[in-house]
């Protein structure tokens, strides 16, 4: 998979990319992360990216002309499945989205700042518009990297042990089971015995059984029947 990012503060994103998974993903060549600087389609000689609101009002707006020609100049050379920009307005992130975006080939992450960028771009270019959350946040380059880490662990080869994405929260609609480690007594806090047993039918079905519980207690807003 290969992944491109405009953004103006290309220094947020360098070490969510360089530790930890994705680093591994990428040192594998299971995952290409290029983060591309905006100002290298500025307007003029000065860097200039963005400009005051048509209408008045406070905070400027990414400009057309940089994005227009950095996302032409980049899908000239990589065929782009989605073209995406995180906004707060957009689709919230959720895991079946993730999901769903771990099965493209290449896609290009565009990060809004100050006021957000020219209507006019989103209409013409973009294909997806993706929120974190309801809330906002200073630019998009976080939200891209939660984007990129979400979606990059779940590609065949990333993790050691590919089960393991399979039983993360939020897949099937489920909160994730509590976990336990040794030592099997902490300050005397047991782990259940049911972990101990060594039979994995009994520990599968504690395992559902706890999901469920957690999942009516904690996110009722989810739909466990789907």
């Amino acid at each position: 998979m290969k992944i491109d990012i405009l953004t103006v503060l290309p220094e947020l994103l360098e070490s969510p990319f360089s530790h930890s998974i994705l680093k591994r993903a990428r040192e594998k060549g299971l995952l290409e992360i290029n983060v591309h600087h905006l100002r290298k389609w500025a307007v003029n000689e000065y860097g200039q990216v963005d400009d005051y609101q048509y209408g008045g009002g406070a905070g400027m707006v990414m400009m057309p002309e940089p994005l227009a020609n950095a996302i032409e100049s980049l899908s000239g050379i990589t065929p782009y499945d989605e073209i995406i920009f995180m906004t707060p307005d957009g689709e919230k992130f959720q895991q079946k989205m993730a999901n769903q975006l771990s099965l493209k080939n290449n896609f290009l992450i565009i990060c809004g700042h100050y006021k957000g960028i020219d209507e006019r771009i989103r209409q013409q270019y973009v294909t997806r518009e993706i929120s974190i959350g309801d809330y906002v946040l200073s630019g998009g380059e976080l939200p891209a990297a939660i984007l990129v880490d979400a979606i990059g662990r779940l590609l065949p080869g990333v993790l050691n042990d590919e089960t393991s994405a399979l039983f993360d929260s939020f897949q099937d609609n489920l909160l994730a089971p509590p976990v336990y480690t040794r030592p099997a007594d902490f300050r005397g806090s047991r782990v259940p015995d049911i972990l101990l047993s060594g039979d994995p039918k009994k520990i599968d079905d504690w395992r559902l059984e706890q999901s469920l519980k957690r999942t009516n207690e904690r996110r009722p807003d989810l739909d466990t029947n789907e």
